[in-house]
């Protein structure tokens, strides 16, 4: 097997589009787009023409935050006609390897500061840039129109016409996902659009569709940090004053923490599981972006209107 499709093989099947992409064996000399994170991968996947490899770093159900690379794997980002990351400080084990290829000149898209980002305002990230703009489909129309953009720009011959076209295919479907669920979220009551969550993910989603973030069972934008004692008995008690029913986890995390959580309570409170950060096998209710993004919207919806 050729380099490249070793590298693939490697990367994991994320999605069919991108299953597509790195399916077969790629000749010496086609481009490749290196991705950090599988849901810009799924992105880059429906922009790039083909021809061009998209290798993309991030396994299915990792946690952006913590995840790692081979040897290999930071060698390629350094012969990449283009690097795509989210660029918000999200891939914290990956930001040197992305450094390095900068600097030895590989073309570099930091995606997330494209997106009027929003600002964290609280907990031990507060006034840094939330990181999780997906949550939101259209901030991921202008990160789709970037994207096809630096495709153009860097990679090597690429139709731009196709692109352009590719992109303006995929952000139309964007759009149909905002309004959908626009329409789910106005059927939840103005008095159950309150979101718990395992740790700070859905800023981006509350302020798009009218909802209120109560807290989070990680008070913090990353996975990486700890809730104290105190922290979880302040959020048990704002949870039994806005009567929230349900409580939304990671399902690429532990959910111990949450459901001692629930708990604490003292209500009858479920636990929801959530796609929030990465996309999941083919197949699977996650797939691809817009996969997650109705399963998660279904999900919501049906635990806010469920509240007792």
């Amino acid at each position: 097997m050729r380099r490249r499709a070793l590298l693939c093989a490697l990367a994991g099947a994320v999605a069919a589009a991108l299953v597509a992409g790195c399916a077969g064996t790629p000749g010496g000399d086609r481009p490749t787009v290196v991705v950090t994170t599988n849901i810009l991968g799924d992105v880059v996947a429906n922009v790039v023409p083909p021809g061009v490899d998209v290798l993309v770093l991030m396994q299915p159900n990792a946690d952006p935050h913590s995840f790692g690379i081979s040897a290999q794997q930071a060698a390629e980002l350094e012969r990449a006609e283009l690097v795509v990351h989210n660029g918000l400080g999200l891939e914290e084990g990956l930001a040197r390897h992305v450094e390095a290829a900068r600097a030895q000149g590989v073309p570099t898209l930091a995606v997330g500061e494209h997106v009027q980002p929003l600002r964290y305002g609280e907990g031990d990230q507060a006034g840094r840039p939330d990181p999780h703009f997906w949550t939101d489909p259209a901030r991921m129309v202008t990160a789709t129109e970037r994207i096809a953009e630096a495709v153009t720009a860097h990679v090597d011959g690429v139709d731009p016409a196709a692109v352009r076209a590719r992109a303006a295919e995929y952000t139309g479907r964007l759009r149909e996902l905002d309004a959908w669920m626009a329409g789910e979220f106005a059927r939840i009551p103005p008095s159950r659009r309150a979101l718990v969550t395992n740790h700070h993910v859905f800023g981006y989603l509350a302020r798009r569709y009218d909802l209120r973030v109560i807290g989070a069972v990680i008070p913090s934008g990353t996975t990486l940090a700890s809730p104290s004692a105190s922290d979880l008995a302040n959020l048990a008690g704002a949870i039994r004053a806005a009567g929230v029913g349900a409580i939304f986890a990671d399902s690429s995390r532990p959910d111990r923490l949450t459901q001692v959580l629930a708990r604490e309570t003292g209500l009858r409170v479920s636990v929801v599981s959530l796609y929030s950060e990465s996309l999941d096998l083919p197949g699977t209710a996650a797939a691809t972006y817009l996969d997650m993004m109705r399963t998660n919207t279904t999900r919501i919806v049906e635990g806010l209107r469920t509240q007792l």
